[in-house]
C-alpha cells in the first residue's frame, strides 16, 4: 500500500528468492513478505574450534595448535530467525483479481514455503525405479537455491532448516486465512556450494559487502581512553 505521505520513503519489502536451478541464469519465483518481520535474530558461530583438539594434542604438539587455535576453515556459521506473518483480508477484499485466495485461502503461499524443504516428488520417484532396477548408485534429492533479500546488504543464499506455522483465522471451507510462520536459515557459504553455483557468487558478494561495511566504521573520541589501556 502506497503511503499517504509523499516525501516518505518507499518501502522496500523483504523476500525469499527460489531458482530453479544452481545454474547462473536460472530463473526465479520471489516471495516476498507480505509485511516486514519486526525482528530478525541472527547468530554466528564457528565450528569444532582448534581448542578441543590443543586440549588433546599432548604437549609435543602444543606448538602446532597454538599456531591453530585462530586459523578456521571457512567462514562462520550464520543463522537467521525470522516471523512472517500472513493474512489475506487485502486479497479477499478484491476477489475478482485473487481467485486462487478465494479459493485455497493461504494454502499455495504456505505450500510454497512449505516445498522449500522438500525434494521433488519426480526425483524421488525416479531414485525408487533406478532402486527397482537393481541401480547401485543412486542420485540424492537437491532442494532448490533459496536466497535471503533482506535489504541491500543481505542478499545471502540460504537452507531452510525450520518451518512452523501457526494458523490463526479460517473460512467457511476451512482454509486459512491468517497465519503466522516461524522460519530458521542457514547461511549458505563458499564451503558448503560448489564453484559453478550462482549461490557461491553470491555468497562472496554478500561477504564482500560485509567487509566493505566494516572498513567504514569509525570508532571516534570514545577509541582514545581505551587506546591508552593496551601494551605498547
Amino acid at each position: 500500500m502506497a503511503s499517504e505521505f509523499p516525501g516518505s520513503p518507499q518501502l522496500l519489502k523483504g523476500a525469499l528468492v527460489v531458482y530453479a536451478s544452481h545454474d547462473p541464469g536460472a530463473t526465479s519465483r520471489i516471495i516476498p513478505f507480505q509485511y516486514n518481520p519486526e525482528q530478525v535474530s541472527r547468530s554466528l558461530s564457528h565450528g569444532g574450534g582448534s581448542g578441543a583438539a590443543a586440549s588433546t594434542a599432548g604437549r609435543e604438539n602444543r606448538g602446532q595448535a597454538q599456531q591453530d587455535v585462530l586459523r578456521v576453515q571457512g567462514p562462520p556459521r550464520e543463522s537467521f530467525t525470522l516471523s512472517v506473518t500472513l493474512n489475506a483480508t487485502d486479497q479477499l477484499e478484491y476477489p475478482d483479481r485473487n481467485q486462487t485466495v478465494v479459493q485455497n485461502g493461504l494454502h499455495a503461499v504456505l505450500a510454497m514455503l512449505e516445498m522449500l524443504m522438500y525434494p521433488p516428488s519426480f526425483q524421488v520417484l525416479q531414485n525408487e525405479a533406478l532402486a527397482e532396477d537393481g541401480e547401485v548408485q543412486l542420485n540424492p534429492a537437491d532442494l532448490p537455491l533459496v536466497a535471503l533479500v533482506w535489504g541491500r546488504s543481505r542478499v545471502v543464499p540460504v537452507k531452510v532448516t525450520n518451518f512452523s506455522v501457526t494458523e490463526e483465522a479460517f473460512d467457511p471451507d476451512l482454509n486459512p486465512i491468517q497465519a503466522k510462520v516461524e522460519l530458521g536459515l542457514q547461511a549458505l557459504n563458499y564451503v558448503d556450494l560448489p564453484s559453478t553455483s550462482a549461490g557461491r557468487d553470491m555468497y562472496l558478494s554478500y561477504q564482500r559487502r560485509k567487509e566493505t561495511l566494516a572498513g567504514q566504521f569509525e570508532a571516534g573520541e570514545e577509541a582514545e581512553p581505551i587506546r591508552g589501556l593496551l601494551p605498547n
